[in-house]
């Protein structure tokens, strides 16, 4: 199964080309799943009513996902809401909180990720902040569950059944640890979706300075996550040749920028319809492209360390950052992890083995890379004869 999430600054087009790519790849034989968790459907406006054989569209309804857990989750925990005598919700009561459409999307990334009789699974994702914050949750939220519910603190779990029989009623921490490993459950699910090889995140953008300097940091975000970028669609490019300066003046910006970008990642150009797209012949224009169509996704790598204990008696931890200005890098370490922040963007990451024996030494960034120089401990270092 090939997953494929688009995104990118907002206004830059994204919901069209995830379209147009799907249309792309339904054309050429595969089976495709259009997924979307936009507000008002767009993509059914785009892909009209008639058939497209071999894809299907489906749009997550967050709103709905968001009652039925709330709902799952009140049954579940029925004893214990009767033991505080809480009055439970009804389904017809509840509407959807903040950040609901973020865990929707997730869940539907993950369904559909294991979805039968599907090749390619192309997800219109939300603009490129949020996309980025939305992929980061799983890995988050299950560092907060492993530090405020650890398993190991579970000790007298044998117990607690007996204790539940005495009460008449399950046991509080029994039922919280018992919800905590579904929820880390479902959310490793969804990470292993998100950090499979076989998935690849596309960039929408309009070129232009504004949007680049939102990829800049988007990007840096994405490396910092390390969600790689397999190639970028500069969208909406007006024709170059014009004779209206305005337009030439246009052309040259937009030219200019994709310029640079395809410096850095793989670039497809989409030209402007001169209308905002809409229907399907409109997307078939687009979709005749070629480069829209997804390839194999390249192998993640993980973050190399650099054995220069010969030469320099250090370990280097070589963190590669696109783009990264250097005030826009710090970091920090506690414990055998790592705080790196990057612009607006915060990850923290456990340490390999070697590393958590060692003591950061020193930082500087190079051609796009944070290296990280590590001194032994020699108090924790395994001593050579």
């Amino acid at each position: 199964m090939h997953t494929l999430l688009i995104t990118g600054p907002g206004g830059a087009g994204r919901t069209t080309v995830a379209a147009a790519t799907a249309l792309a790849a339904a054309r050429h034989g595969r089976r495709v799943l259009l997924l979307s968790g936009d507000v008002g459907d767009p993509l059914a406006a785009l892909a009209g009513e008639e058939a497209v054989p071999g894809l299907r569209v489906a749009r997550v309804d967050s709103g709905e996902e968001f009652r039925e857990e709330l709902v799952a989750l009140q049954e579940r925990g029925s004893a214990l809401l009767a033991m505080v005598g809480a009055r439970p919700l009804g389904a017809e009561e509840l509407t959807e909180l903040p950040g609901a459409e973020q865990f929707a999307l997730l869940r539907a990334l993950r369904r559909a990720a294991a979805a039968p009789g599907t090749d390619l699974v192309v997800v219109d994702m939300p603009p490129l902040h949020q996309t980025l914050c939305t992929l980061a949750l799983p890995a988050q939220l299950r560092r907060y569950l492993a530090r405020l519910l650890p398993a190991e603190k579970q000790a007298a779990r044998a117990l607690r059944p007996v204790l539940a029989q005495l009460a008449g009623v399950p046991m509080p921490a029994q039922w919280l640890y018992e919800a905590a490993a579904r929820w880390d459950e479902e959310l490793a699910a969804v990470q292993a979706v998100v950090e499979a090889d076989t998935t690849e995140l596309r960039l929408v953008a309009e070129p232009g300075p504004a949007a680049a300097d939102a990829l800049r940091l988007g990007r840096l975000g994405l490396a910092l996550q390390q969600l790689p970028v397999s190639g970028l669609v500069a969208n909406r490019m007006v024709p170059q040749g014009s004779a209206d300066p305005w337009l030439a003046g246009l052309a040259a910006q937009q030219e200019k920028y994709a310029a640079e970008w395809a410096a850095d990642v793989p670039v497809v150009t989409l030209a402007h319809l001169g209308r905002d797209a809409r229907g399907p012949q409109d997307l078939d224009l687009l979709a005749a492209s070629d480069g829209l169509l997804p390839a194999a996704p390249a192998p993640r790598r993980p973050w190399a360390v650099e054995d220069r204990l010969a030469a320099d008696g250090v370990l280097v931890w070589v963190v590669p950052l696109p783009g990264a200005h250097k005030s826009d890098l710090d970091l920090v370490r506690r414990g055998d992890e790592l705080l790196l922040t990057a612009g607006p963007y915060r990850r923290i990451a456990p340490l390999p083995a070697a590393l958590r024996r060692c003591t950061v030494s020193g930082a500087a960034l190079t051609a796009g890379e944070l290296r990280i120089r590590f001194t032994p401990d020699r108090g924790l270092w395994p001593r050579t004869q």
